[in-house]
Formats: C-alpha cells, structure tokens, sequence
C-alpha cells in the first residue's frame, strides 16, 4: 500500500464507498427490472457518486485546512444527498454504501484532527 493511502484510510474508505456506490447505481440504472432502468434519479446517483469519488481522491492530495474542510462539508453534503436518493430509489445498498463513506469520513476527520495535535504540542 502506498504511504498517501496507509497515512489516509478514511478517505480510502470513503473512496471505496463511492466506487460500490456507483456500481450499483449503475447496475440499477442499465440493468432491466430494477424498478428505476433508465430513471433520471438513477442517472443522478450515478454522477453522485461519481463525484464523491473525484473528491474522495482530492482528499488525498489536499494539504490546506480551509481546502480541507471545504472538501469535508461538500462530500458530507453530497453522501448525504446520494443516501436520500437512494433510499428514494428504493436501492438500499446504494444508501449503505453512503453510511459506510460516512464512516470513512468520520475517520479521516478524527485522524486528521489527532494528527494536528501531535504536531502542534
């Protein structure tokens, strides 16, 4: 494992949770008998997730507090967005794969803030 995704594993895991999330929506979206084939509301949980991902992955990259928390709100906006759209939906796993994002978000940021007070005492 690379030392960016050892030092991260929140965001790992809510970069995972966005990918599972776009597979299924994307199951559900192509896949006949789904009870939302071809719906927009299928279509926008896909491009949810596919943005969670994007921002899951700048996660990484960003080094800035204020970018950081910026990121922060936008991705807990957009999980808890896309898990109201699946549960809409009636695509469980989609809101699933959301709570699991959540917790990775939740660990990123209690890392984070652990890893600001070792280097700040």
């Amino acid at each position: 494992m690379s030392p960016s995704l050892s030092s991260r594993p929140g965001a790992f895991v809510l970069l995972i949770a966005s990918l599972a999330g776009l597979a299924i929506a994307l199951y559900a979206y192509f896949t006949p008998l789904t009870g939302v084939t071809g719906t927009l509301g299928a279509l926008v949980a896909i491009v949810a997730c596919l943005a969670l991902a994007v921002m899951a992955l700048l996660l990484f990259k960003v080094k800035r507090r204020g970018a950081s928390i910026v990121l922060r709100i936008l991705i807990l906006m957009g999980l808890a967005g896309t898990f109201f759209a699946g549960m809409l939906l009636h695509q469980w796993w989609i809101s699933a794969a959301m709570v699991v994002g959540l917790i990775g978000l939740i660990v990123d940021m209690v890392r984070a803030t652990h890893h600001a007070r070792l280097t700040h005492t």
